[in-house]
This record gives C-alpha cells, sequence and structure tokens, in this order.
C-alpha cells in the first residue's frame, strides 16, 4: 500500500529493516509497498518471459530388492542415492546466469521420488564453499521435512557434516506425501535454503496410484521461493536486522515468473512454499476454484475448493487440481498471490506464474483415467483418503501444552526461551495423543511452526473450526497475527529429541526453536550416525555404489 502519498523503495526497507534490529518491528502499515524501480531492484522488468522448467527426478546409483527392517517396521528393498552439495550456475532471471548453492549444484536440487514400502539411503557428500560472509567452513545438515525419521537422520540443527565429509541418512518412507530436503545447519538455515540448499521428496503409493487422478505430464511439482538480486543478476542475501527475507521476484522451481503451456484438461500440483519468509495468499486470475486434495502429510479425505482463500505459509505442502479444460485454446490464466497481512509486497509479487492453454497438448499426454470419478471427488461426492476422525484423536489426548512464539527483548522465543541442545521443553510418552496449543501473541509477525517426526490434525483457529483446505494431517501450522492454533497428534513412531521452531528460517536461525523428547532411550542425535570422511579417488557418484551395504 502507498503510506499517505509516499511510496516506499527497496532502500528505504532497508532502512526500516535496520530499525527492526532491535525491538522494534516493521509497522504493519507498511506491509504492502509499492516502489518506484531504482539501482537496488533486481534487473527484471517483465514477468513470465521464461519458459516454465519441470524437475527433473533423481535416479538411484544402486537398488536391491532384499527385504530388511529399520527396527520399527519392514521395507520391501532399499534404493541407493548420492548428492553432492556444491555451488552450480544457472539462469533464474532473464538475461542473467545466477551463481547459487545447490544440491548436485542445481536450485531446487534434483526430485527423490520413492514408493511406500521401501527404503531409502540417500548420502549427502559436502563440497561447498566457505561462508562468504565469515570465512568459514560451511557446515550441513540434511532435513527431510515431513518423514518420520529415527533421530539421527532427521537433520538436527547441531548434526553438522564439514566439507570434505559425507553422511548417510535413511529413510522409511512410510506414507505416500509430498515432501522437501533441505539444510538445517544451527544459525546458517536461512542463508543455506536461500542459497539453493533445498528440494522435492515424493513418496507414492499403490493407492493413490489407483485413483484416477492426472498422471504423467499432468502430476507437476511447484517449488515457490522468493528472492532479491544485484545488478549484476547475483542474489543477495539481508536478514533486515534478524527478521525476516522477501524478495522482490518470485520463483517457481528456480525460474522467475515462468510461464506454462498446459493442455484443455486437469492437472494435479505437489506444491511446496520453499520461501525463507513470505506467505502466499493463492489465486487464479479467472476467479475460478482451486481444488486442494493433500495437506502436508498426503490425500485429504476431500477436496476442498477455493476461490481466494488458499494460505500457504514456508514449508506447507498442498497438492492441488486446476481444471483447465474449460478454457479455449490460447487462454492465459495466471496463478496470483493475493494480499495478506505482514508481507512485503513489491511490483509484480502479486504474480506467480501463468498458463498458456494449448490444445495441440490434449493429446500429449493421457488425461484422467476416470473422470466422472473424479468429477465426484472434487464435488465432494467420494472419498479420496480415510483420515483418523479428530474426535478419535480428541478423545485419546492424555495432556495439553502450550506454546508461545513471541519476540522478546529483541529474541525470537518460545514460551520466552531460545535455543538450548541441553534443555528438553517436553516429553511426551511413546504413542501418547497430546493437545499442543500454539499461540502467536505478537501482531508484527506470522510464525509457521513446525513440529519435527509427527503428523498432526488442526482442532480449532481461534476457536473456530479450521478452513477446509488444510483439514488434514499436518507438520506445519500457520500462526498469523495473535492466533491461537490447537493441533493434536500421536507421538511416536521413534523415541528420542525431536525439534519445534518457526519456519521463518531466519527466526529459526536467531533461536526460535526448541526440542521435545519422545519417551525414553532414543538414539543419540550425534553419534549414532556420525559424517565420515570422503574417501580419496572419488570424482563421481556411480564410483560410491559399490561402497553402499550390499
Amino acid at each position: 500500500m502507498n503510506i499517505g502519498s509516499k511510496r516506499i523503495t527497496r532502500r528505504e526497507a532497508l532502512k526500516f529493516g535496520a530499525l527492526a534490529g532491535g525491538s522494534l518491528l516493521l509497522p504493519i502499515g507498511l506491509e504492502r509497498r509499492g516502489y518506484a524501480k531504482g539501482a537496488d531492484d533486481s534487473p527484471v522488468t517483465k514477468p513470465f518471459t521464461l519458459d516454465f522448467k519441470r524437475l527433473p527426478v533423481l535416479k538411484p546409483v544402486k537398488s536391491t530388492n532384499t527385504p530388511g527392517s529399520n527396527g520399527e517396521q519392514d521395507f520391501e528393498g532399499t534404493d541407493y542415492y548420492v548428492i553432492t552439495q556444491r555451488p552450480g550456475r544457472q539462469q533464474i532471471i532473464p538475461g542473467y546466469t545466477s551463481t547459487i548453492w545447490g544440491y548436485n549444484g542445481t536450485f531446487p536440487g534434483p526430485t527423490i521420488k520413492q514408493r511406500k514400502g521401501r527404503q531409502a539411503v540417500v548420502r549427502h557428500i559436502n563440497n561447498l564453499p566457505k561462508d562468504p560472509r565469515d570465512g568459514k567452513p560451511s557446515l550441513f545438515t540434511v532435513h527431510l521435512h515431513g518423514m518420520a525419521s529415527l533421530p539421527q537422520y532427521d537433520g538436527y540443527a547441531e548434526d553438522l557434516t564439514a566439507p570434505g565429509q559425507y553422511k548417510d541418512y535413511y529413510y522409511p518412507n512410510d506414507r505416500a506425501a509430498t515432501l522437501w530436503y533441505h539444510d538445517h545447519a544451527i544459525g546458517k538455515t536461512a542463508y543455506h535454503v536461500y542459497q539453493g540448499l533445498a528440494a522435492m521428496y515424493l513418496v507414492v503409493d499403490d493407492y493413490e496410484q489407483s485413483l484416477p487422478l492426472p498422471k504423467g505430464d499432468r502430476d507437476v511439482t511447484l517449488f515457490l521461493h522468493d528472492k532479491w538480486f544485484n545488478n549484476a543478476g547475483q542474489p543477495v542475501y539481508d536478514d533486515l536486522g534478524q527478521t525476516h527475507i522477501m524478495g522482490d521476484v518470485i520463483t517457481v522451481n528456480g525460474v522467475a515468473w515462468p510461464k506454462m503451456k498446459v493442455a484443455q484438461g486437469r492437472y494435479r500440483f505437489r506444491m511446496v512454499n520453499g520461501s525463507i519468509s513470505r506467505s502466499y495468499r493463492l489465486g487464479l486470475s479467472t476467479g475460478d476454484p482451486i481444488y486442494v486434495i493433500g495437506t502436508d502429510a498426503g490425500l485429504k479425505q476431500k477436496a476442498a475448493p477455493t476461490t481466494g482463500e488458499f494460505r500457504v505459509g514456508m514449508a506447507e505442502r498442498y497438492d492441488f487440481i486446476i481444471d483447465f479444460s474449460k478454457y479455449k485454446d490460447g487462454s492465459q490464466i495466471v496463478l496470483q498471490n493475493l494480499d495478506l497481512p505482514i508481507n512485503i509486497e513489491y511490483d509484480n509479487t502479486n504474480l506467480v506464474m501463468r498458463f498458456d492453454v494449448d490444445a495441440s497438448l490434449n493429446n500429449a499426454s493421457p488425461p484422467e483415467s476416470d473422470p466422472t470419478r473424479l468429477t465426484n471427488m472434487l464435488a465432494g461426492n467420494e472419498i479420496i483418503r480415510a483420515v483418523t476422525p479428530i474426535q478419535d484423536l480428541i478423545s485419546q489426548s492424555k495432556r495439553t501444552r502450550k506454546w508461545q512464539f513471541a519476540r522478546n527483548g529483541g529474541e525470537w522465543t518460545i514460551n520466552g526461551k531460545i535455543w538450548d541442545k541441553d534443555r528438553v521443553d517436553a516429553n511426551p510418552g511413546l504413542g501418547d495423543v497430546e493437545t499442543w496449543e500454539i499461540y502467536n501473541s505478537g501482531g508484527g509477525w506470522f510464525h509457521p511452526v513446525h513440529i519435527h517426526l509427527l503428523d498432526q490434525q488442526i482442532i480449532s483457529r481461534n476457536g473456530k473450526p479450521p478452513s477446509e483446505y488444510e483439514k488434514g494431517w499436518k507438520d506445519v501450522f500457520y500462526a498469523g497475527p495473535n492466533e491461537s492454533i490447537r493441533v493434536v497428534g500421536k507421538y511416536g513412531p521413534h523415541p528420542g529429541r525431536y525439534m519445534m521452531h518457526c519456519h521463518n528460517t531466519v527466526h529459526e536461525d536467531f533461536d526460535m526453536m526448541t526440542q521435545f523428547e519422545v519417551g525414553q532411550g532414543g538414539d543419540d542425535l550425534i553419534n549414532a550416525a556420525p559424517p565420515k570422511p570422503v574417501p580419496a579417488g572419488i570424482s563421481n557418484p556411480t564410483q560410491y555404489a559399490p561402497a553402499f551395504p550390499a
């Protein structure tokens, strides 16, 4: 918005950010800003210039069909992957080649696609340069967000791998869902993810594949992320006084405001908000509904049509369907980012991507196998996936815990405390059902709260039922200004220590984190699976295959 007749530039936003480094926060009146283009702005003038980019799927370097057990569940076989974390160069904005850090040197990194019932082992190798901000080695840890991993494979913030080392992460793939993996290093998460260390991870199962949902080229992953660039086209990192990063360029799959050709039919989109601090409220320029069919942890019970209220916080994932069958050949439909409180908007950040309807693609890929059945699903007349009734969970809940997310004395705190790796703030029993109340006591910020390990359901938001689109299993809960959210879930399947934190990763890096311990006797977070030195003579991932267990 304009403040009186004044239009606020990014340079002026930086000044406000400097003030925000103390106890003063950005005023809500500056939540939406227009600005005149200037020297500080990213060198992008026209959205929908670049073509949409589909994310490649990583192939395993080795697979076995040997059954086994991870101590908690059986698996049918194992797929082994190797990923090197290293710098790369790619086009994100038109006319420029940007330097990023990425998994295998790309942003976003390669998608891993697994079947439920198979185990994955992902070897991550640290080949990152020194942090240019302080000249120190860049340490990483990898969090597969949404996976019920053992503690030593969960990406604990202080379980770090140094340059010249690697670590193998074991994943059970225990449910079909849209997940993502990203860096989680203590104090460096926002910087590392902003540099590009983030990617999609999909788990599918036989039931999902049997549904008449769009498949093949009509099953599309979307990774949302916003950035700033300097006049040389290089990403600029500035957390504005330890508060936030909201860029003036919206990217999808590493491309600024892409345009995507679509057939006259239905498409399924699996989306993650991979932004550091920006939330989105999505809607189509036509005003037609977006049908949400899945939340963070998998398919919903019923589809939820949304026409403007579809809010997506950082790290949230949603699966949804858009029906392009009604549009004429040559139509252009824009996926818009509508106003939300506390987001800082620049020219064109109200745009995400554009869909260009091309009738010549109608026969290029098969549509859904049973359009009548899918129509019934979207109309809410047929169950997509059974979800444990929330009343059953509430009736089993043993206790309620309250968590207050707030800015205190210039620090980002949970229940008035900052991160301490030696302190445990909750100890639910293994298998216990608990109700947690998440409260954002401030009016200046929103906090998407991520609880590791388990999936939960929202009981209420400010004492009222949650929106239809967010009903289902989730692990991220959007706590808007002065909002209170009650969630319920079963703590497990593993004992051990796990984290809860704000997924505005700037807030996370400045200690808006805590940890809970499920049961007793969980695996050692640091020493159960320590990193190892990279063997001499290894020059490409396929050379690692013989080193994996038979």
